[in-house]
């Protein structure tokens, strides 16, 4: 069984991880492009993520998803949507029902993507909506990597600008990382037997507020 939460202070005592297969990125629709699409479409299960230019005053405006991640076991791809779009054959990956995007969060994503080019999502998991029916309340990436795999990573990147004209090294492992690891947490939900929570342990503020009235 899987603890139900974690704290900062725990997480800080674990291995930090990273991804250490073959990271790629596409900027551009060429051969490495259509490789990449052609390695893709051979999987069964994929680590999802995207990343957005973060806009830190109300006058800044972002100009939507930049960067879509699709990591496979040992090689993971970081499409440059600010630079190539989101190509029909890309956007067929998303709508293909033979193959498992896994992620967190998966609805503002698909969201962000389908403003660029319209299609249906299919077969998207989101960790956030199942880790409860393994005993896990929290949410986070961070804190279900701890919980699940028993390791941290980091979130150092987040914030960084991700249409820099390029990616510096420390993003690329980031955006690789964030993608892989929701890949390693559902293979390892796989595994494990179901220990759903309950109501009140899934929602404690709501029984501890009627226990205060």
């Amino acid at each position: 069984m899987f603890r139900i939460s974690i704290s900062p202070e725990e997480i800080g005592k674990l291995e930090l991880v990273s991804f250490d297969g073959d990271i790629e990125v596409i900027d551009s629709v060429d051969e490495r492009f259509f490789s990449a699409i052609r390695y893709l479409k051979r999987q069964t299960i994929l680590g999802f993520d995207t990343e957005t230019r973060p806009t830190f005053s109300p006058d800044q405006r972002s100009g939507g998803t930049a960067l879509l991640q699709l990591s496979g076991g040992g090689r993971a791809y970081l499409f440059r949507l600010n630079k190539i779009g989101l190509p029909k054959q890309l956007a067929s990956i998303l709508a293909s029902s033979a193959i498992v995007k896994v992620g967190a969060a998966t609805g503002e994503d698909v969201n962000g993507l389908a403003r660029i080019t319209p299609f249906i999502p299919r077969n998207f998991v989101d960790l956030q909506s199942i880790v409860w029916e393994y005993g896990i309340r929290d949410k986070s990436v961070k804190k279900m990597t701890a919980i699940i795999l028993g390791v941290k990573i980091s979130k150092a990147q987040q914030l960084s600008n991700w249409e820099a004209e390029h990616l510096s090294e420390g993003q690329k492992r980031y955006a690789a990382t964030d993608a892989w690891v929701c890949r390693e947490m559902y293979l390892r939900l796989l595994r494990e037997e179901k220990h759903p929570l309950t109501m009140e342990q899934r929602f404690p503020e709501r029984f501890t507020d009627n226990q205060d009235k």
